[in-house]
């Protein structure tokens, strides 16, 4: 049987503040295109990152700007980001990303990639979508950390790693609420369909990308499962 995997993928690990990353974008391709051929089929969700705050934090120098409107630029920062994934997989992916979730496609290539979808929704909850439209189980959060933390590490230095947590105990760390440019392992409304869904969740650091590979070949890897 098929295995199917969706990797969020923030934004940040591909755009970050130096400029695109295309040393991870070709160590990334190789990584994916070898599991595609060992029998494996992706969904790349792909977050705005450093590119959607630099858009956002201009923006807000020239007036202020509402909730909805910092949505949608970092919505269309997703986009453009999950154009220049899509272009790198070209070969091998559907020609064209998702932009609507709830839309299922029907398609024969192993890789789709997706970006933003509408004002309110993060990518992670475009993940949890696709993850309920396309009967996927497995969610792999690829950040800039290595584990959740029960507090924010930068704040506590007392804050305890967590390698494996129930949905119910992560969901009091995250909370309920979503805003504009949260900064969460896993953010709040993905979290609740999450559990919804019965999801299994591993958040690790894209910046290791053997550790990656190890989750997807043997299910161990260092960094937080949730579910």
């Amino acid at each position: 049987m098929q295995k199917t995997y969706i990797i969020s993928l923030g934004g940040s690990l591909v755009v970050p503040p130096a400029g695109i990353d295309y040393k991870f974008l070709k160590k990334f391709r190789e990584l994916i295109l070898d599991q595609v051929k060992k029998g494996k089929k992706f969904f790349l969700i792909i977050g705005g990152g450093v590119t959607a705050r630099n858009y956002i934090a201009a923006a807000d120098k020239v007036l202020k700007i509402t909730d909805e409107d910092r949505d949608w630029l970092g919505i269309h920062s997703t986009r453009l980001n999950a154009h220049l994934l899509r272009t790198v997989f070209r070969d091998v992916a559907h020609p064209e990303i998702i932009k609507n979730p709830t839309i299922k496609i029907i398609t024969d290539k192993k890789i789709m990639v997706a970006g933003g979808w509408k004002p309110g929704w993060s990518t992670d909850y475009v993940a949890s979508i696709i993850a309920q439209e396309y009967g996927v189980r497995t969610v792999i959060n690829l950040s800039n950390i290595d584990y959740v933390y029960d507090r924010d590490p930068k704040k506590n230095k007392d804050a305890k790693k967590i390698a494996e947590i129930k949905w119910k105990e992560f969901r009091k760390i995250v909370g309920n609420k979503w805003k504009p440019g949260l900064n969460m392992p896993f953010d709040p409304i993905a979290s609740q369909k999450g559990e919804q869904l019965g999801l299994e969740v591993a958040i690790m650091n894209g910046g290791n990308l053997k550790n990656l590979k190890e989750y997807l070949e043997t299910g161990k890897f260092k960094g937080t499962r949730i579910g």
